[in-house]
């Protein structure tokens, strides 16, 4: 596109060539009309010789065509809604039900049909209908209302011989991991209450199926509420309506969820999943009521302290998951959370868990608890406090003591930094700490990291700590695609089941992740995307429940990822098995 310039006269206008568009029909005028060689519009215009032989080409083929080349005719007045006059049959249908313009659009605007009245109007004056004559209320009552989709109840599923459609199908892509996990037997026994109509496994599936789908609000419950795959998911004909899910979460108890989070840290113990390091860091889940008795933190998606609740996650470098939320901290025991988090991992005997390193941010504790950390045999690494001391240690490090590293990512790209370490004793910690100052491009000041690890190599120790990054990156995730910063309550319990679910369904996806080659990286929401938001035809029979998913272009991965699943039996489903496929339909 040209861009606007002030002092440039009409005439310059013409004979300017940044405007692509205006170059090649300058160059083929110049070619057709003038009567120019190739190679003279070539060297004139800036073109390669073969170049300008190829918009020769594409220019007679569009010449055949009955839309010109380059300039689009401009059509007046407003594009026609009603293509194919289905808006003016609706609303001839409704007068002849003797239905008032108000009436008629609110009957369209329930079909998902936005026109204004004044649209109406017209059409009716075009189809030659007059206007009403006033009438009476009682006379407006008794025109027939027009009838809207009222959602079923919703109740267990019976499992009978039936078949439906799902806008979102690929939600069962999930449930082989839920099995072969078996999740859903720690589900079962999880301290989470069960309603009078629907279990304690439906309930917690019911908000993990809102969780693995993007859905912003509990409230828009207009996309989700009548899908019947959604409801599979669960156990249920459909999931319940928003109310229902205010009403249980508000039954939830801190113990309910750290005993849950406990079974699950046992869970990924079990399988492997964790590591000797975990990385630690707070968020700030903002509240935008007014009379909650919430402290203001630091907001670094907004950069400014806000009315929130302070949450910690714990993340395990190597596989990604969570293992560990909390929401019930205050400003007073903040800078203890990293000893109830160790609470917390050995708590239970049965995780044999073996913890080595703690990686966290410079504001996470205090230097009294790091030497509390060092006295239980933990090495822990964070970032060393600013001081104008500091910034003159820096400032002397000689050139030839830099070292370069290259650190890996995700993705399997890399970057390369530069280290240097020193020793330096601080007040408050007992004894002397490895000093490591680290300089990244594009950053003014180096990062400075202490440890008191004095025998792990510089560039793993870097390395280790540049794992932490990936925690950031995964609260980032948090609050886009599971939207933590759209909580709808004050009340910290709600909130802090909100995050349990939140923990478990991003868990759930880097379960997903990690057996898709070359997807292992990628965050929830573009899995999402790509994977799981996919319709489909569902079969429920008397030993089976066939899935037909439409075709993608990823969908083939998914089914070789499944193969090695094998055929599970799912008790949830009353024994049936899950057959997911393919359908013949994109």
């Amino acid at each position: 596109m040209v861009k606007n310039n002030p002092n440039r006269s009409p005439g310059d206008y013409f004979l300017d060539l940044s405007n692509p568009i205006q170059r090649q029909y300058l160059a083929l005028r110049r070619f057709f009309v003038d009567g120019h060689s190739a190679e003279q519009v070539a060297l004139e215009f800036g073109y390669a010789v073969p170049t300008v032989y190829s918009l020769v080409r594409d220019f007679k083929a569009k010449l055949t065509s009955t839309e010109d080349p380059f300039f689009k005719e401009s059509k007046r007045g407003r594009p026609k809604l009603d293509h194919e006059g289905e808006i003016t049959a609706l609303v001839v249908a409704h007068r002849k039900k003797y239905r008032s313009v108000p009436e008629i659009k609110a009957a369209l605007d329930a079909q998902g049909i936005t026109v204004s009245e004044r649209y109406i109007t017209s059409l009716l004056e075009q189809e030659g209908f007059a206007r009403l004559p006033r009438r009476e209320a009682s006379v407006r009552s008794n025109v027939p209302a027009t009838q809207g989709i009222v959602a079923p109840k919703s109740v267990p599923l019976d499992y009978r011989h039936e078949e439906f459609s799902s806008e979102l199908a690929g939600l069962l892509l999930f449930w082989p991991f839920i099995r072969n996990y078996a999740i859903d037997e720690l589900i079962d026994a999880s301290d989470y209450p069960g309603t009078s109509v629907i279990s304690k496994r439906s309930a917690i599936l019911s908000f993990l199926a809102l969780k693995l789908s993007d859905i912003e609000r509990y409230s828009m419950d207009d996309a989700w509420c009548m899908d019947r795959g959604m409801g599979l998911f669960a156990g249920l004909n459909i999931l319940p309506k928003a109310a229902w899910f205010s009403s249980y979460s508000s039954s939830i108890t801190r113990e309910m969820n750290l005993s849950f989070l406990r079974q699950l840290h046992v869970l990924w113990c079990k399988h492997g999943l964790l590591s000797d390091t975990m990385n630690l860091d707070f968020t700030a889940i903002p509240y935008w009521g007014d009379d909650d008795p919430l402290e203001n933190n630091w907001s670094g998606k907004r950069s400014k302290a806000m009315a929130s609740m302070l949450a910690v996650l714990a993340q395990e470098p190597e596989s990604g998951l969570l293992c560990y939320s909390d929401t019930t901290i205050r400003h007073r025991n903040q800078n203890d959370v990293v000893l109830e988090f160790l609470d917390f991992y050995h708590s239970d005997p049965k995780a044999n868990a073996k913890i080595r390193y703690l990686v966290f941010d410079s504001r996470f504790t205090t230097y009294e608890n790091l030497s509390k950390l060092n006295a239980r045999g933990l090495c822990f690494i964070t970032i060393q406090r600013r001081s104008k001391g500091l910034e003159e240690k820096i400032s002397a490090v000689q050139q030839g003591r830099w070292k370069e590293i290259r650190i890996m990512r995700s993705n399997g790209k890399g970057r390369v930094v530069k280290a240097s370490e020193d020793t330096t004793v601080l007040s408050g910690y007992d004894g002397e700490l490895r000093q490591v100052f680290i300089s990244r491009a594009g950053k003014e000041k180096p990062a400075v990291i202490i440890t008191n690890d004095k025998s792990i190599p510089l560039d793993e120790l870097v390395r280790k700590y540049a794992r932490r990054w990936l925690v950031e990156k995964e609260i980032s995730e948090q609050i886009h695609f599971f939207h933590l910063n759209r909580n709808s309550s004050g009340i910290v319990v709600k909130v802090d089941f909100d995050l349990v679910m939140t923990v478990l369904a991003h868990n759930l996806y880097k379960l997903f992740a990690a057996d898709l080659e070359g997807y292992s990286h990628c965050e929830a929401k573009t899995l999402f995307t790509k994977f799981i938001q996919n319709a489909g035809q569902v079969v429920i029979s008397d030993r089976e429940i066939a899935v037909k998913l439409k075709r993608k272009r990823t969908l083939p991965l998914v089914m070789d990822m499944l193969f090695w699943h094998g055929e599970l039996q799912y008790p949830a489903f009353h024994g049936r098995k899950l057959l997911l496929s393919a359908a013949n339909t994109t």
